[in-house]
């Protein structure tokens, strides 16, 4: 049958309203948020409060769920098997954006394969130690790190997190050779390092200063440009002795890359008027963190950024993707 010149402008106008319509139903069900690690770590933290902020400003119900393993390749590729729909969603931090810099065969694009829907919050590495050494400073764990480094050994919760790249970045400028040792999650690193199975470690202050609070871990510095409230007598790295030393974990949501702008549009809008509530900024601090709320091409711009200093960083270093 002949389509008339009208019938294809009508034809075309409809599939142009499309995305605005399903939009503007949109969520009209329950909507999964997948965190591809365990519970009770950051990651997961902060994943929950933008569940919470969704599903008060979205009023759709939002179900959190952990699917860890693989370095976060299991819950990651499960968003990307979803329908491309809106309701399948991630919530990871800034390790997302480098498994193809540190995995070997990474079975996705973490870049090309997400749409970036908004950056939640930050908070600054804390660079923490077994109690029982007699080191109380960086300067003295350098010096003794260069005489004997087979007695030292970083913990990270991660290939890629924030704190393994702040680990890299240790030894670089100090010069140092300890090894590096991966753990499955913070929890289990931060337990041995108390135990003294390891010595050292780079974790964001959410898990590091109530153990440093309760004597398990001794605290040397915060990779932050000003000491925090929470614990106003750990100096900053650059008062210990390594200036410009600053690292962040960061966090936020993705959707598969293939989901509807207007339907990304209406995800950040909903979250970023959360982070901007005052009682969701006192939450965050109390918890070492601040919150961030910005548009999905500024978190896009900036992820950008990230992983190129970070790129950069691994080849410094020589590193080679496990």
């Amino acid at each position: 049958m002949r389509v008339t010149w009208t019938r294809r402008a009508t034809l075309a106008a409809g599939l142009l309203a499309a995305p605005a319509l399903r939009a503007q139903s949109y969520p009209s069900r329950p909507i999964r948020l997948i965190v591809p690690y365990t519970p009770g770590a950051a990651t997961d933290a902060m994943a929950r409060i933008a569940a919470q902020k969704l599903q008060e400003k979205l009023g759709a119900t939002v179900v959190v769920e952990n699917r860890a393993g693989a370095n976060g390749a299991i819950g990651s590729q499960a968003v990307l098997a979803a329908p491309t729909d809106g309701y399948t969603l991630l919530g990871s931090a800034s390790i997302h954006v480098m498994a193809r810099h540190v995995m070997r065969a990474a079975p996705y694009d973490p870049v090309e394969d997400f749409a970036p829907v908004a950056r939640t919050a930050r908070g600054p590495l804390v660079m923490v130690m077994d109690p029982r050494r007699p080191q109380t400073t960086i300067p003295a764990v350098v010096e003794a790190a260069h005489r004997d480094p087979a007695r030292w050994t970083f913990a990270t919760s991660s290939l890629g997190s924030a704190g393994h790249l702040g680990t890299i970045e240790f030894n670089r400028v100090t010069g140092s050779a300890i090894e590096i040792v991966g753990y499955r999650g913070s929890a289990p690193a931060l337990t041995d390092v108390a135990a003294g199975n390891a010595q050292l470690m780079f974790e964001p202050a959410l898990a590091t200063l109530p153990m440093i609070r309760g004597g398990q871990l001794r605290g040397l510095g915060i990779a932050a440009p000003a000491r925090t409230p929470l614990a106003p007598d750990l100096p900053t790295m650059a008062e210990a002795g390594l200036p410009g030393f600053e690292f962040y974990s960061w966090y936020g949501v993705w959707a598969p890359r293939a989901v509807p702008g207007e339907i990304v549009a209406r995800l950040n809008a909903a979250i970023v008027e959360g982070m901007r509530e005052q009682a969701i900024a006192d939450r965050l601090n109390g918890l070492g963190f601040e919150p961030v709320a910005e548009t999905p091409d500024a978190f896009a711009a900036f992820i950008r950024e990230d992983v190129a200093r970070n790129a950069a960083l691994l080849r410094l270093a020589n590193y080679q993707p496990e």
